[in-house]
């Protein structure tokens, strides 16, 4: 089968053909029907995250955000069949780990990475091996798009569980977005559909206009303003209450936190590079003072995707909406190449493998 596999960190993938997978006992192999290109894979494109141990190795199958029709059945499989349409986790669970068991399979002690991880070959492949099917592989309802669960992957997932449940972004509340890249621009509309009024903020005005179709009530551009931390105090009359960082540089979260009124809610789902190493500062006397909630968001469980697709079927979530090219296995370098400067718009999916 042909994939698209590291040789190199940050030289072109190469688009070679590769042994196909075989289910494990407890597993199944789906055909990959899209998959989102995510900053994620740039990360490890370009080599980062060894410091939680995320680095794939030279020789792996980059690719985490697929959606997929099951082709082959392990013995021990239960709930799926050969021909179920299937979105993938890109957090791999076991199903049998005190997270898996109480809900939060999204952080499984024993999880594998897909596409960053060995035993996890990523899915710019035409197949990819799904272990632990039971829990890793969920049946799609009607009415939801096997291209639009691809671009939900990810960023739309982890954006879906940032505002859902770890800001539990309620009606009326601001909402304010630090990088409207696909995580960025996922939050927007989620927390719109959540009845939050979501401020975007980022650098290139095609993002910012992209934010205001979602759903957005205001955006700032950050390089025509002196500080966008008071830009978005001045909207929200003395701070949000809800701020996200969806770019994980040291300004970007610094601005989020302080761009919060008292008691309010951060999340972090923008990761560091190697420059950062896993850290970044923070205003800590502000976070003490006005007793600031910080939250991460890694993933979304698997038991969880249920509400995301209702929302969904019932045209109240529009992944397809942020979805802004398909493009096949050859195109996945160029993108990975213009998120170097953050120029890519919405979220890129493939969807020509052959």
């Amino acid at each position: 089968m042909r994939a698209a596999v590291l040789e190199e960190y940050e030289e072109p993938l190469a688009i070679r053909d590769v042994e196909r997978p075989s289910p494990d006992p407890d597993g199944v192999v789906a055909r990959v029907d899209a998959c989102g290109v995510c900053r994620s894979d740039w990360h490890g494109w370009v080599g980062n995250w060894e410091w939680f141990d995320y680095k794939p190795p030279r020789g792996h199958i980059l690719g985490h955000e697929p959606s997929g029709t099951v082709v082959e059945v392990g013995e021990d499989v239960e709930s799926v069949s050969e021909g179920d349409e299937v979105a993938i986790p890109f957090n791999f669970a076991c199903g049998h780990c005190h997270e898996c068991r109480v809900g939060y399979e999204n952080l499984c002690e024993n999880h594998l990475g897909l596409g960053f991880q060995e035993g996890a070959p990523g899915a710019f492949a035409e197949e990819v091996p799904i272990p632990h099917a039971d829990i890793n592989a969920v049946p799609l309802p009607d009415g939801v798009d096997q291209v639009e669960v691809a671009g939900m992957g990810c960023r739309y997932m982890t954006a879906y569980r940032g505002m859902a449940h770890q800001a539990d972004v309620s009606r009326g509340e601001y909402v304010v977005i630090y990088g409207l890249g696909g995580i960025g621009l996922s939050a927007v509309q989620i927390a719109n559909a959540l009845g939050g009024n979501v401020i975007g903020v980022d650098l290139m005005d095609e993002k910012l206009e992209m934010a205001a179709e979602l759903g957005a009530v205001a955006t700032v551009d950050g390089s025509e303003v002196d500080d966008p931390v008071e830009e978005v105090r001045d909207i929200t009359d003395g701070g949000a209450h809800v701020s996200l960082d969806a770019l994980g540089i040291e300004e970007t979260c610094k601005n989020a936190v302080n761009s919060l009124r008292t008691r309010g809610r951060h999340v972090q789902i923008g990761l560091t590079t190697k420059e950062q190493h896993g850290y970044n500062s923070l205003p800590t006397d502000t976070i003490v003072m006005n007793e600031i909630e910080i939250n991460g968001s890694s993933g979304l469980p698997p038991s969880k995707y249920g509400e995301m697709f209702r929302m969904v079927e019932h045209g109240k979530l529009d992944p397809g909406a942020i979805i802004t090219d398909e493009i096949g296995l050859e195109g996945v370098t160029d993108e990975l190449e213009a998120m170097t400067d953050y120029q890519t718009v919405g979220i890129p999916v493939v969807t020509q493998f052959a």
